[in-house]
């Protein structure tokens, strides 16, 4: 690993200093001064900065660019108050708002585009919300809101809004184009062009990417290829404008689980701890038949496979005496295949895992699936083949009327969502050997002869044919009104108070599932012997014919009431106290209506208090937020690697602060901007029993998962008004995998660095990127889906990239 960081260290070092060129050309600033910039998410209208009563994070496009981010996900983790786990790949990466813990994605935060949800809910099975958005040239900005009056503007996102704002046309043609290649194959260009069809008028933006690369764990296919295309259109009368937009996205992503480590959270030998991973070539394919007939194909190649199209409209029109009227509407279509290799809990020693089969002392024998040779390997794994198809679709319409008077405005609206989720999952469980390069493998009981019944536990490398099946739908019907007054007491103390009802409906169904075998089925496992010869096909799941219905209505207010006060130009501080609540998940739905659960099913609701300090500047910006929460009825819905999920309801609490700054220093010559969170979220009247009946007491406990300090800090220095360096510092502090806080579930507190160069040469930009340089052992989870720490020394966890440099070259015209 010291070879590989020192080798990219002296690439990037080569590549930095060959880039220098002299031409005079605006400075390469890393960041817009905050002191006039306006913001709209999580507000009634535009409205700047300072006199914002909320938590609010803005990247421009430009300060996008100079971050080069590798995923939506790595950008997050520059807004303080958002904990965010980067280390699943481009998409399936997880955020905790506040200390608000959950099964991951993004359960408690709306990701929205232009101000309406990429899809309603962020927190579906499988469908975290980065799955369906790409972070590219057509995104002119970034809104990032903690908190506040997310509950008001947006469903179940009290932990705040994520508002990518796209670009649109101007008066002037303008562009950007972009090439980028990086050391692990990557080939990715961007184009964003928008101008005006008819000048003062009508005016166009399409921009999107497409990439191609193997990943920088190292796969054997190519890990991540698709793209991206978005366009819109707007017209501009006298009083108001229309506009439509379509997006496209069709792309291919390697979803990366937990390797194993050394329980001291080393490399275990055969597995490089940066680069490996389980999603290897050699175990891409599955073809098993099915009880109910045919066979099931997947490749693992396709990994998160989503096809998304969108198309929407905005219209605002402004009807005289002070009245305005804005509606949004968007339609959403997602075709999406999932497939991904979760580990089924730790290796274990070959011995231990044969007679966990029943398989009696040595009487066993291991034997390569790809060539039938005989092993004796030290460790095997069991690996779960996860298959999951959702269909979904929403249609969202906002509409809202404003009314302004001298003193501020109040605005209503009216929002109205229909959505529905379909999915099918085919989980088989493999067997492999323990490598970053597995093998499949098949295991026999040798005490027996190959026509035996129960021979081989094995059928072509599957332990577990089809062991798991699930056909469910869910749908929400939601029916949202809204109010929010914005009141100038004075010239410099204002008042935001905001309501909102939610009337909402869900409703979905099951199917049930029976155990079947193939003993009957005519089939062979090679040509020769019957399925009686082996145990892979003894439980498989089959989809019955019984179906069952279920609903639940939500019908839940949320609030909140703020005040800011503007000191002067530069000071600002303010508070704000919010109500709101986030209904039920997709699998809390599916646990509750298909088992026997030992109290109802509830929404979370959540109350927050929070004050701050703002201090903007054309050198310095500073913003200081302490914030309290509580929140009652939090459901734990993690899916185990059995195909059980947890399902546990706490109480938590958090106290903290959020802290995000920028200074430019020695008349411009150093840059800094840095954000940090200092919290302690802890469980409340979290006592209850486990699923084997045994009692747990958490009261007081850590949240999990979550850490109670993390920051980021980036200097740059601006070498020449052409030539930018920087260097990039990102601590996560210690948390704990499990509720129990127990030392073996101890995840330890990594730091990671970046560095980079830009050449400014006229209109063209060079750029060098390195992430992790020093290849940091980084751990973001250990494993959720298996409830043992470790076995003989060896512990599954998921850790963060390995060193990888980027290099591109951007256009401007």
């Amino acid at each position: 690993m010291k070879k590989k960081s020192i080798f990219l260290l002296a690439a990037t070092a080569t590549l930095y200093f060959n880039n220098v060129y002299a031409q005079e050309t605006p400075q390469d600033s890393i960041k817009t001064s905050s002191i006039d910039q306006i913001v709209i998410t999580g507000n009634s209208g535009p409205k700047k900065k300072i006199e914002s009563s909320t938590a609010i994070s803005t990247f421009t496009a430009k300060e996008i660019q100079k971050q080069n981010p590798i995923s939506a996900a790595a950008l997050l983790q520059r807004v303080p108050g958002f904990a965010v786990e980067t280390s699943g790949g481009e998409v399936g990466n997880n955020l905790f708002a506040r200390g608000i813990p959950s099964a991951g994605a993004y359960e408690f935060v709306q990701v929205q585009e232009d101000g309406l949800p990429v899809f309603e809910d962020g927190a579906l099975q499988f469908a975290n919300a980065d799955n369906f958005f790409r972070v590219d040239n057509s995104v002119s900005k970034l809104e990032a809101l903690r908190g506040g009056s997310g509950s008001i503007y947006a469903n179940n996102s009290p932990g705040g809004l994520i508002n990518f704002i796209t670009k649109e046309g101007t008066n002037d043609f303008k562009g950007t184009a972009k090439l980028e290649t990086s050391t692990y194959g990557l080939m990715r260009t961007d184009l964003n062009v928008g101008g005006a069809l008819v000048k003062d008028k009508l005016f166009f933006n399409v921009g999107g990417f497409y990439r191609t690369d193997s990943g920088i764990r190292k796969t054997g296919f190519k890990a991540n290829n698709g793209g991206q295309i978005r366009m819109n259109l707007k017209y501009v009368f006298d009083k108001g404008y229309a506009k439509i937009y379509y997006k496209k996205l069709d792309d291919r992503n390697t979803f990366y689980l937990p390797i194993p480590l050394t329980n001291d959270l080393k490399e275990f030998p055969g597995f490089d701890a940066n680069y490996g991973t389980y999603s290897y070539r050699t175990i891409s394919q599955l073809n098993i038949p099915q009880a109910g007939g045919g066979f099931f194909k997947r490749n693992l190649e396709d990994g998160i496979h989503p096809k998304v199209d969108a198309i929407g409209a905005e219209f605002k029109y402004d009807l005289g005496n002070n009245f305005s009227v804005l509606n949004k509407m968007r339609y959403t279509d997602i075709n999406m295949a999932y497939t991904g290799i979760f580990p089924a809990g730790a290796p274990k020693t070959a011995v231990a895992f044969a007679n966990s089969n029943g398989i009696t002392g040595n009487n066993f024998q291991y034997s390569l699936v790809s060539n039938g040779a005989a092993i004796n390997p030290q460790y095997v794994q069991e690996l779960g083949y996860w298959a999951i198809d959702k269909k979904m679709n929403n249609f969202v319409n906002d509409l809202q009327f404003s009314y302004k008077f001298d003193k501020g405005n109040v605005t209503a609206g009216f929002y109205k969502s229909n959505w529905k989720s379909n999915q099918y999952w085919n989980w088989s469980n493999i067997l492999t050997t323990v490598s970053d390069k597995p093998q499949l493998l098949n295991l026999v009981d040798t005490s027996l002869t190959p026509n035996s019944t129960g021979y081989s536990k094995t059928y072509n490398g599957v332990t577990d044919m089809s062991f798991l099946l699930r056909d469910s739908q869910t749908q929400g019907s939601l029916n949202d009104l809204y109010l929010n007054l914005d009141y100038k007491i004075t010239d410099d103390l204002s008042f935001n108070g905001g309501i909102r009802y939610s009337r909402d409906f869900y409703k979905g169904y099951s199917v049930n599932t029976t155990t079947a075998n193939l003993n009957n089925s005519g089939l062979t496992t090679d040509g020769t012997h019957s399925f009686l010869t082996t145990t892979a096909d003894d439980n498989m799941s089959v989809l019955g014919n019984k179906y069952n219905y279920w609903s639940y209505n939500v019908d839940k207010v949320s609030y909140t009431l703020a005040s800011n006060y503007k000191i002067n130009n530069e000071n600002a501080v303010y508070a704000r106290f919010s109500h709101g609540f986030r209904s039920p998940n997709e699998e809390a739905y599916y646990n509750y209506f298909t088992s026997t659960q030992d109290g109802p099913l509830k929404t979370v609701t959540t109350n927050q208090l929070e004050v701050g300090y703002k201090y903007y500047s054309r050198t310095f910006d500073i913003g200081v937020i302490p914030f309290y929460s509580t929140l009652k009825n939090l459901s734990f819905t993690d899916v185990f690697s059995d195909g059980t999920s947890e399902n546990k309801f706490a109480n938590t609490s958090n106290l903290g602060v959020e802290v995000e700054g920028y200074a430019r220093l020695f008349n411009n010559l150093l840059e800094v901007g840095f954000n940090g969170t200092f919290q302690n979220p802890k469980y409340k009247n979290f006592t209850g029993k486990n699923a084997d009946g045994t009692v747990f007491d958490y009261d007081g406990n850590t949240v999990r998962r979550i850490p109670k300090f993390y920051f980021n800090i980036a200097p740059s220095v601006n070498i020449t008004k052409q030539w930018r360096a920087y260097v990039s510092y990102n601590y996560y502090g210690k948390r704990f995998q499990n509720e129990a806080n127990t030392d073996d579930y101890v995840l330890p507190a990594f730091s990671e660095f970046g560095a980079g160069t830009s050449y400014q040469l006229g209109k063209i930009r060079f750029a060098i990127d390195g992430t992790n340089i020093f290849n940091t052992i980084g751990i973001t989870e250990g494993d959720p889906r298996s409830q043992d720490a470790s076995v003989s020394n060896i512990r599954m966890a998921r850790p963060i990239m390995g060193a990888a440099v980027r290099g591109s070259i951007t256009l401007d015209f």
